[in-house]
């Protein structure tokens, strides 16, 4: 019997669903890392390329240029992913539809990047009960990005599916 993405091909033909509407999420075997190994698109769907998203402002008196504005690194993380978020809600699109991120951090002090950090803010927007789908993504360390207070810039990847 045929296997596909987890069903047979006698389920999908009884369920129709058209296979090739589908975005599929591979994951990682015998990991439960919140990111996928690979994510398939389907052909016929619409690929939307979100311009990098920077932190919000979180503390009005502090220097625009400081961290202390934007807060720590999971703070900023939380505010990118809202601000990408609200960008994809108004393309009627939801997190579930990222397909990709790209994420760019900088280390603070002379330290490395704050990957747990990262995570920690990451994890509230992707692999919840609420919103299980896992892009597929790559996390770099910059040395520094336009603003001296940002810690984090993050480009995103979404899939509008066609309906059938």
């Amino acid at each position: 019997m045929l296997r596909i993405a987890s069903l047979t091909l006698p389920a999908l033909l009884i369920s129709g669903v058209a296979l090739a509407d589908e975005v599929v999420r591979h994951k990682i075997p015998g990991s439960d890392f919140p990111i996928a190994r690979a994510v398939e698109v389907p052909g016929d769907a619409t690929t939307v390329y979100l311009s990098g998203a920077v932190p919000s402002v979180v503390n009005e008196d502090a220097d625009r240029g400081s961290i202390e504005a934007y807060g720590d690194i999971t703070e900023q993380t939380r505010t990118v992913f809202q601000s990408i978020e609200k960008s994809l809600e108004d393309m009627d699109l939801t997190m579930g539809d990222v397909v990709k991120l790209q994420v760019f951090l900088v280390g603070q002090n002379g330290e490395p990047m704050d990957f747990a950090g990262f995570m920690e803010g990451y994890t509230e927007f992707f692999g919840t009960d609420e919103q299980p789908n896992l892009p597929a993504r790559s996390v770099f360390e910059v040395s520094g990005l336009a603003n001296p207070g940002w810690l984090i810039e993050v480009e995103a990847i979404a899939v509008r599916a066609e309906k059938n």
